[in-house]
């Protein structure tokens, strides 16, 4: 497989022969951007009054760019001064503007022309196209409309995204995977197993969670304290709303000013719904002082944030307006930041290694270049990224470095969890900040009787309880573990003469803390079997007469669609060593 540079080479170099398709079909057009980007790439294009491609063109044009690969032999390279550039893109304003933009920046102005067609670029393409390039290694995907430059009192233009891989086997191993994707879409997952929904009197962006729902969420939320517990974490409880006077503290006010939900009360004062919880949990800590002897002191709390997000950027679970997040701030002292960052690294090692996903670390680093996103000192930057740079190498982690993925008070640890389709999402994180405790004059008193400025270490195990459901719901397609099911074994009698002792049954296991429940026989046995294989409950128990002569129940475990016969006693005492939180999923022996 090429380098990803490589890689990222072929995509761009597509991106300029797309703009070459698109330019034989509709002359009119005026091409803008094109880059490279995950999966692909992509162009726009103002397409004017006239004619413009849709989704049922898109094939035509694929086909057009492989005719047209064969001519593209090599790439040739021309500087040229300002003038000479815009008269080569004398009719195309959004070159023009690119070009005004890089002479006033002082950049060298280049050309690059390849297969006849010429393209303002500063480079970075497959040096032999023809010959680099599998003609069926890509394919163009969708169409979408895109404002210039993403300013939305821009011209709306249309944005055509291909897909590229470094072979053909590749791109048809993509497409599958999105195929699978598309069936495990957790908002279609969600759908069928009663979780959660959306009002449009609500509104957009603020999932209303049923009682299915809200029982996986009580129940992963259980988890982590458990988990959290074991390392001395305190339950804290702070309200939604504060005045604006905390978050000029803490920055937040002047940096996320756009993302604030704003509250004006009777009295005119204004105030702000909670975007994130560390300003109060600060205040928390700043009520009396503290000893040495006392640090660390561990605060945890979930509860609800609220971000005023676009609403063209919602999305299901993965994007919403209400986020709750399993929230916990760490105040310590300098040389209890590694054992700390152990401590969290392992619950959130437990956590995930309980749903099978495979975890790496992004290190999220500040951009030098922009020090105006965040808050305190170069050199506070530089301390709190090495020491996360050591934290790392200690912990012996598959990492790597993001510059420009920071908070704006702190570097991240990111873990990036694989699922079971292998993609990869950004799921916990932890947080080290130097600033906010010296925003707040946060200090402990040392051995020397003086006071010592204290850290903070911020960390969400699900990073938020929406998200996290809406990627542990496509991992398993929805077949949840036993003990997280919020509905785990559905009795089904085959008659109404089992009616009483599926009841009894199910009364049992109820008893005994079993999340289960009982399908009247109002339609035939095969259509409730399906309908609770729908649900994906984990557990299905059918009482026919021959269970009811012998005391058993005939178990099929929905995710494996194994099938055993068990004594009720017996299949009570599986359910039961299998309903802790964490505990590994339900196997049943099949029957002989």
């Amino acid at each position: 497989m090429p380098h990803s540079e490589e890689l990222a080479g072929r995509r761009h170099t597509l991106a300029h022969l797309l703009a070459a398709a698109v330019l034989r079909h509709y002359p009119h057009a005026k091409p803008t951007i094109g880059p490279a980007i995950e999966n692909g790439f992509y162009y726009d294009f103002d397409f004017g009054d006239g004619p413009k491609p849709g989704a049922d063109d898109l094939p035509r044009l694929t086909q057009t760019m492989r005719e047209l690969l064969p001519q593209w032999t090599e790439w040739k390279r021309k500087e040229v001064n300002p003038d000479e550039a815009k008269a080569v893109f004398a009719d195309n304003p959004y070159k023009l503007e690119l070009i005004d933009e890089l002479e006033r920046e002082g950049v060298t102005i280049t050309l690059y022309t390849c297969g006849g067609f010429t393209d303002l670029c500063r480079g970075g393409h497959a040096p032999r196209p023809a010959q680099d390039i599998d003609p069926q290694s890509f394919t163009l995907d969708r169409v979408a409309g895109a404002y210039w430059r993403g300013d939305e009192n821009n011209p709306m233009l249309t944005r055509i995204y291909g897909l590229a891989f470094a072979s053909a086997s590749e791109l048809q191993d993509f497409l599958a995977q999105r195929e699978e994707a598309k069936k495990r879409d957790h908002r279609k997952i969600g759908k069928e197993l009663d979780l959660f929904t959306f009002s449009e009197l609500v509104g957009p962006g603020l999932p209303l969670w049923t009682p299915l729902g809200t029982t996986m969420r009580i129940l992963l939320d259980q988890y982590v304290w458990q988990l959290r517990s074991r390392f001395g974490y305190q339950r804290v409880t702070i309200p939604h709303l504060t005045r604006k006077a905390l978050y000029e503290t803490s920055g937040h006010w002047e940096k996320f000013a756009d993302e604030l939900f704003k509250v004006i009360s009777r009295e005119e004062k204004e105030m702000a719904l909670k975007p994130m919880n560390c300003p109060h949990h600060t205040q928390i800590f700043a009520r009396r002082p503290h000893s040495y002897r006392e640090m660390p002191q561990r605060f945890a709390e979930t509860t609800m944030v609220y971000r005023d997000e676009q609403s063209g950027e919602l999305g299901g679970l993965t994007r919403v307006l209400s986020i709750t997040q399993d929230d916990s701030h760490v105040f310590c002292r300098v040389n209890q930041i590694q054992q700390e960052f152990f401590s969290i690294w392992d619950i959130v090692d437990t956590f995930y290694k309980t749903f099978g996903f495979v975890l790496r670390v992004r290190l999220s680093f500040h951009d030098p270049q922009h020090p105006e996103k965040y808050l305190g000192s170069e050199e506070v930057w530089a301390r709190a990224e090495s020491a996360l740079r050591e934290i790392a190498k200690e912990r012996g982690a598959d990492y790597f470095e993001a510059p420009g993925e920071a908070a704006m008070y702190g570097p991240k640890l990111d873990f990036m969890a694989k699922d079971s389709l292998g993609r990869e999402h950004q799921v916990a994180t932890i947080q080290l900040d130097f600033n906010l405790p010296e925003r707040f004059n946060l200090t402990c008193v040392n051995e020397k009787g003086e006071e010592e400025r204290v850290v903070m270490i911020h960390c969400a195990i699900m990073g938020s309880i929406e998200r996290f459901s809406a990627v542990l719901l496509e991992h398993t397609a929805g077949h949840l573990p036993f003990w997280l099911a919020p509905e785990q074994v559905r009795v089904i009698p085959v008659s109404e003469s089992e009616l009483k002792d599926a009841q009894e049954a199910a009364a049992e296991f109820a008893r005994e803390g079993i999340r289960a429940s009982v399908s009247e026989p109002s339609s035939s046995l095969g259509k409730r079997v399906r309908e609770a294989a729908a649900s994906k409950i984990p557990i299905r128990a059918v009482i026919g007469k021959r269970e009811v002569r012998d005391g058993t129940l005939t178990l099929t475990h929905a995710p494996t669609n194994t099938t055993t016969t068990l004594g009720r006693s017996e299949a009570l005492e599986v359910f039961r060593s299998h309903n802790q939180l964490g505990a590994s999923d339900i196997r049943l022996e099949p029957q002989a």
